[in-house]
């Protein structure tokens, strides 16, 4: 068993070295969690976690594909033979192929359902049961504004953002009476390191379609998966959280 102190509750964030699982990271550490997560690329993986203990988040990553199953299985077993159970999974990993429909790759549509919606199934498949048993869990899927209301180019993204709250709403009803919460996240355009990377004039446009304003900001999001996590919202099942500024209402 694992040094780590057992009254914590232990949190496994998924695509944890992107800008949203990084602060998702930092904001659970700091509320008290113990704290991993998931990487795919070793030498990224290195970095992060060397940057993060020298801000003082000792947070240690583990690999695994999440879009393929027995992987994610692998790395599921790695962290509890050390950590114990995993209390909460926030599943955020995922990635993006933007195109048309018309002149869409098969590869890139399989890529996104993949790694954004069956990699959902792939994680919480495997730690849904200890859940139930400890009569405790958290299950936290980070969607998208775009899976609510469709975005040119993005079919597959949209699909499977989609797909995540569908996910969501059958589940919760399925585990509500064994005190497992399941929740969607939908945020909308946050200040991660790759959207402020586009160019100015298209980052302009971006802001412009937003009533606040502004960006989201990463801790922003952070701070609703740690209250979701929270022992206090256990009444709080089968939702949707938009956080997005006022752009999409509904």
């Amino acid at each position: 068993m694992s040094t780590s102190k057992s009254n914590k509750r232990t949190v496994l964030v998924t695509g944890a070295t992107g800008g949203l699982g990084t602060a998702m990271c930092k904001k659970l550490y700091t509320d008290g969690y113990t704290v991993v997560g998931n990487y795919h690329t070793e030498e990224k993986a290195k970095k992060w976690m060397e940057q993060m203990k020298s801000e003082g988040y000792p947070i240690e990553l583990f690999y695994g594909d999440v879009s393929d199953y027995e992987s994610a299985g692998k790395m599921i077993a790695n962290i509890e033979a050390k950590y114990g159970h995993i209390d909460t999974l926030v599943n955020n990993a995922g990635i993006t192929r933007d195109g048309r429909l018309l002149n869409m790759k098969v590869e890139d549509w399989h890529a996104v359902i993949n790694t954004n919606l069956n990699s959902v199934f792939n994680c919480t498949r495997q730690v849904i049961q200890g859940m139930i048993d400890r009569n405790f869990g958290r299950i936290i899927n980070i969607s998208s504004v775009n899976g609510q209301r469709g975005q040119f180019g993005q079919t597959n993204y949209s699909a499977a953002k989609a797909g995540m709250h569908g996910f969501t709403k059958s589940l919760s009803m399925e585990v509500a009476k064994y005190g497992v919460t399941v929740n969607t996240i939908s945020p909308g355009y946050i200040g991660t390191d790759m959207v402020m990377a586009v160019p100015e004039k298209v980052l302009n446009q971006i802001v412009a379609q937003v009533p606040m304003g502004r960006l989201g900001g990463t801790h922003e999001v952070a701070h609703l998966v740690s209250f979701l996590a929270s022992e206090e919202t256990s009444f709080i099942t089968g939702a949707n959280y938009s956080i997005n500024g006022g752009q999409h209402v509904y």
